[in-house]
């Protein structure tokens, strides 16, 4: 197993290499540049905003020097943002996006096994048809039309909820609530979904038949072994899952006012700031391919069929 993490942790070596150099040339051959979008300046002001930021420089050596900083851990300055660098940015909100995406996931991955299981074992009852009928519309409705409905029920109308804010603001935990459940909601309905298949599936086997031909309780067979099988496809699923939930933040993010990185990635990207964008594509590309890694340990532990020897 150890010989196994240690090569798939050097295999992310040149898949960040090749995201990276992806990304930095991509971006470039959009029309405009960092500083087109400014007030009309004089060439002279140009030239010397290009030269300060290595910009007059051939394409290849602002790419060696750009990935010579990014071995050295430095990300850059922001080109919009005077006063920070890209580091201080992604330190300042990237945990919140991170707190945000954790709580969703385990929203999700409770609840949508518990009815996942629910409904498998209901299967055909008015419990398996109303729950799967939620789920289809939970996977339905897309983040910016459930984050406004939420809103209006329990911020405006029940007054229960604050409309927006953060748990480092005045009313503290409470604040992730809204945003968390929306941000849940279509990974909870595909995670039911993908549960109860997956048990049905699992009650089909022969093994499961012998189990309950030796006598063993039904509520022992369920959680001894249908459960263990049954949660195998759910686990690689939590790997996009829950880089889709931290990337996917962006709307969420805006709705709600939570201060993460999607605000900045949405700004970047608007206002072409080549080394913030750089930044939230390695931070984002670095999420999904370490939690992948992570995925495929937990199935190995699962699956005893699997072995990394």
């Amino acid at each position: 197993m150890g010989k196994y993490i240690f090569k798939r942790i050097l295999g992310l070596i040149p898949t960040m290499f090749i995201i990276i150099t992806i990304s930095f040339f991509m971006i470039r051959l959009a029309p405009g540049g960092p500083f087109s979008s400014e007030k009309k300046v004089s060439d002279e002001v140009m030239q010397n905003l290009l030269r300060k930021y290595h910009m007059d420089e051939p394409i290849t050596k602002q790419y060696l020097r750009y990935i010579g900083n990014v071995c050295r851990g430095d990300l850059g300055p922001s080109y919009k943002n005077k006063d920070y660098t890209v580091n201080e940015l992604i330190n300042s909100s990237l945990p919140n996006s991170l707190i945000l995406g954790i709580v969703s996931l385990l929203l999700a991955v409770i609840f949508g096994v518990l009815i996942g299981i629910l409904s498998a074992l209901k299967k055909n009852s008015w419990v398996d048809y109303s729950s799967m009928s939620f789920a289809i519309v939970g996977i339905s409705i897309p983040n910016f039309v459930i984050g406004p409905i939420l809103m209006l029920i329990f911020a405006v109308w029940l007054k229960w909820l604050p409309t927006s804010g953060w748990i480092t603001g005045r009313n503290g935990w409470i604040t992730i609530i809204m945003p968390a459940i929306t941000l849940s909601l279509s990974y909870f309905a595909y995670i039911a979904r993908l549960s109860r298949a997956s048990i049905l599936e699992v009650l089909r086997s022969d093994y499961i038949r012998t189990a309950r031909a030796k006598g063993l309780k039904n509520s022992v067979v369920i959680r001894r072994h249908v459960l263990k099988g049954a949660m195998l496809p759910v686990v690689s699923y939590l790997g996009p899952a829950f880089a889709g939930i931290v990337t996917g933040s962006v709307v969420v993010e805006q709705i709600f006012l939570v201060p993460g990185l999607g605000n900045f990635f949405v700004k970047s990207a608007l206002n072409r700031d080549y080394t913030l964008i750089m930044g939230t594509v390695i931070v984002y590309s670095l999420i999904l391919v370490i939690m992948n890694l992570v995925v495929d340990i937990i199935y190995s532990f699962l699956d005893p069929r699997i072995s990394y020897k």
